[in-house]
């Protein structure tokens, strides 16, 4: 394992940025920051029963990042969203899914995610040693011409049956399906929640009109800040959401509502003051933001990996949710990828900007 300063010293091009950047937007005594606290001061007293209560505890009491606040999540359901062959194809030995679960706990993972079938072949061998996450809805790409909607793949009670402490779903705000994924993803989080289950939301934007004057702003900061918000009011317990890459969707594709004091007074063009859009949006903090790893680039993976947890740690966010960087590479490589990332949390020499 690399100490930090040599972590560090992979985004020495831009360490004085993201290292010594003060926000000037959304101050951070204004935020829920991450710590060990957490559950008591925002969930003790929420809705949440005590069976949820107790699950979210043990994906915050697991692996590397135990009691920090701070967590480490290994997805791995590209076999349906992004196919199996073209997923596993960099290392088949995950094809089996018994790899997956083995490389979140040698990585020291809060938690694993994969799919209903994935995780239930392996459930009796490992819900007892490390936290089960199952994702319950997918978008599929064997339909002709390819369509972008997510359907069930499985119920909540089957993901409790088999001693899942969560479940996961995406919503893909602003498509034309949406409403029909936000009414039932709200109820099988309220199944979730009435069961004892945590939630995960993927809080995703999809629609082609998203694409302007050859700009992308599927995430920009507006539209994935108002996704979340979307996301935390249908009680989702945690929320996954894309690294923002620049802001004023709303304003260049000219839709919703929006004022002047979002892009001026609220965040900048600094990636941790974009991000820390996407955190207040999160009930200021009160439901932990994690950001997604991203797609594989190869060389670049790790210092990639390490520049978005920083600006996630010092933006208020809470983790990292990692997947593909980890599991398209040999299996001790995406070892150490996941603890590296890992030490950026662990590491009191960073701190919330």
């Amino acid at each position: 394992m690399k100490n930090i300063t040599q972590l560090l010293e992979l985004v020495e091009n831009d360490s004085d940025s993201l290292l010594n950047h003060v926000c000037q937007t959304i101050p951070k005594n204004q935020l829920h920051l991450p710590s060990s606290t957490h559950l008591d001061e925002c969930f003790l007293p929420s809705n949440r029963n005590g069976q949820t209560l107790r699950s979210l505890a043990q994906l915050y009491q697991h692996g590397r990042l135990s009691n920090t606040g701070y967590l480490s999540i290994l997805p791995v359901d590209q076999g349906i969203e992004h196919t199996a062959g073209s997923s596993f194809s960099p290392n088949p030995i995950f094809f089996d899914p018994e790899n997956i679960i083995k490389l979140a706990l040698e990585a020291g993972c809060n938690a694993v995610v994969s799919t209903m079938g994935g995780l239930a072949m392996l459930s009796r061998k490992y819900a007892h040693k490390i936290p089960f996450i199952v994702k319950i809805n997918h978008n599929e790409l064997m339909t002709f011409p390819n369509k972008f909607d997510q359907i069930m793949f499985g119920s909540v009670r089957d993901a409790w049956n088999m001693g899942a402490v969560a479940v996961g779903a995406t919503v893909y705000f602003g498509s034309p399906e949406s409403d029909r994924q936000i009414i039932e993803v709200a109820k099988a989080f309220e199944e979730a929640h009435n069961l004892g289950m945590a939630t995960i939301l993927w809080c995703y934007t999809r629609n082609d009109a998203f694409v302007k004057d050859g700009v992308d702003y599927h995430t920009s900061a507006d539209l994935t800040g108002q996704a979340n918000h979307l996301g935390v009011t249908i009680q989702a317990d945690i929320i996954k959401q894309k690294l923002p890459t620049n802001n004023g969707g709303f304003t260049a594709i000219k839709f919703a509502k929006t004022n002047p004091e979002m892009y001026s007074k609220l965040s900048s063009n600094h990636p941790i003051d974009l991000c820390r859009y996407q955190v207040i949006n999160c009930y200021s903090g009160r439901i932990n933001l994690i950001n997604s790893g991203g797609e594989s680039k190869g060389k670049s993976d790790l210092k990639d990996a390490i520049k978005t947890a920083i600006i996630n740690k010092r933006a208020g966010g809470a983790g990292l949710i990692m997947g593909r960087k980890a599991f398209q590479r040999p299996f001790s490589e995406g070892v150490a990828l996941i603890n590296a990332v890992q030490e950026i949390y662990l590491a009191h020499e960073i701190t919330i900007a």
